[in-house]
């Protein structure tokens, strides 16, 4: 039986309709949706590079005209991101989001941090993309995609880490604070302010001069090339990296069940033979990949990238701060100076939760020395060599080498943002 190509065109959008999240992460580049198709913006049969600009001229989209910068702090897990993120978060035109790809991970796939499938990289890739974008676009509905249950009526109290935002514990997204609660703890939020309506989140949002996202769930900086063509959006990367081996020790504490192998290893000397070197490598992989396109420069990244090492922003944190507002184009306020006095020089009780950002920061940059056995140091530097040098990280010869805090393992460097 022949079917019309009426019929075809139908049973095509009533499976786009249905299927509309998981069809348009299947791909490597972002699928947009055209309210009214044309053979101009949204011909099916446009090459894989027009991919990402299908509907720049449809009329619903405008261009950023008030010229926002959007922000993306690019870090994986335990490389100083949380810390970094509140540099933002505390700026009173900023609103930030702290980590809402949580969100695609968990309900496109929940066991990614298991699975090395490539399809599932994209699967990710595809709906990170799509969401941030509207985020950016303070389009904040979008999220109810992938928050689990779904909200209802536009309302939450699922929503990952909602405390980590203040604009979201804030009027007047949180009506029901007083004078007394202008500055509330994270903890506190959820408490004091009640379910999230995803509605005056959009409007808080809007107000805002400048959007930032903090992320851990995108690889590397190519991953956002479509992003960061996109000129509705007007986005800047600060890629935040990290000494490795500070990463390592780090996860080590912070994941005891996940890193067991390597606690075992650091405790009795004998690395385990079924030990996963990927939880380390992947990290080697992404940074050297993430950071080598940065250095070269493409002209796709031209005053749109900025590489912030985690030890420079530890050890000389309001300058290294002023840099990154100046890269911006954004006047960096008091509220965020005053955050930086009163986080950055906290004592050893300071740092025991741990997302905390309260912690004497250089000598928390420095405190891994003391973590690892000198054996798995000399391992991650065999495995890292390449990203090590490339970041100007120095190797430690032998355990007193490694112990001894008057010889600096970080190379003095000034990487200058792509202007």
């Amino acid at each position: 039986m022949q079917c019309s190509w009426k019929a075809v065109l139908l049973l095509a959008l009533a499976s786009i309709a249905i299927q509309y999240t998981a069809i348009r992460t299947f791909t490597s580049k972002s699928f947009h949706s055209c309210p009214i198709p044309s053979p101009v913006n949204c011909s099916l049969s446009q090459d894989t590079d027009a991919a990402d600009r299908l509907c720049d001229e449809s009329p619903t989209f405008s261009y950023n005209l008030s010229r926002k910068t959007h922000v993306l702090i690019l870090a994986t897990t335990r490389s100083g991101s949380s810390f970094v993120g509140q540099l933002f978060n505390q700026h009173f035109d900023v609103f930030y989001l702290f980590e809402p790809l949580y969100h695609v991970q968990y309900t496109l796939i929940p066991k990614l941090t298991q699975s090395k499938s490539m399809t599932d990289r994209r699967v990710m890739l595809g709906a990170s993309r799509d969401l941030l974008r509207s985020l950016y676009d303070c389009d904040l509905y979008f999220l109810e995609n992938y928050i689990k249950p779904q909200p209802v009526n536009h309302t939450t109290d699922r929503l990952f880490r909602r405390g980590a935002s203040k604009a979201l514990c804030s009027p007047p997204v949180c009506e029901s604070l007083g004078a007394v609660d202008l500055h509330l703890e994270e903890g506190d939020c959820v408490k004091k302010c009640g379910t999230l309506n995803l509605t005056l989140a959009t409007e808080s949002c809007r107000e805002h001069g400048h959007v930032a996202i903090k992320t851990v769930r995108v690889p590397e900086v190519n991953d956002l090339r479509a992003l960061v063509e996109d000129p509705r959006l007007n986005l800047k990367v600060i890629q935040l990296v990290r000494d490795p081996r500070g990463i390592l020790a780090s996860r080590s504490e912070t994941f005891r069940d996940t890193y067991r192998l390597w606690r075992i290893w650091d405790g009795t000397g004998r690395k385990p033979y079924n030990l996963d070197v990927t939880q380390l490598t992947t990290v080697c992989e992404d940074f050297w990949n993430s950071v080598s396109t940065g250095l070269n420069r493409p002209p796709w990244l031209k005053g749109k990238y900025m590489l912030v090492r985690y030890e420079d922003l530890a050890r000389n944190p309001m300058k290294k701060t002023e840099e990154i507002y100046d890269f911006l184009g954004i006047p960096m306020d008091s509220n965020v100076e005053r955050w930086i006095q009163n986080n950055t020089r906290g004592d050893r009780s300071s740092s025991k939760h741990k997302y905390g950002t309260v912690r004497n920061s250089a000598a928390t940059a420095e405190k891994w020395r003391f973590r690892l056995s000198y054996e798995i140091v000399a391992f991650t530097q065999r495995a890292c060599q390449q990203v090590l040098a490339q970041l100007g990280y120095r190797t430690a010869n032998s355990e007193e080498e490694l112990k001894n805090l008057s010889i600096s393992l970080v190379e003095e460097r000034d990487f200058l943002p792509f202007s």
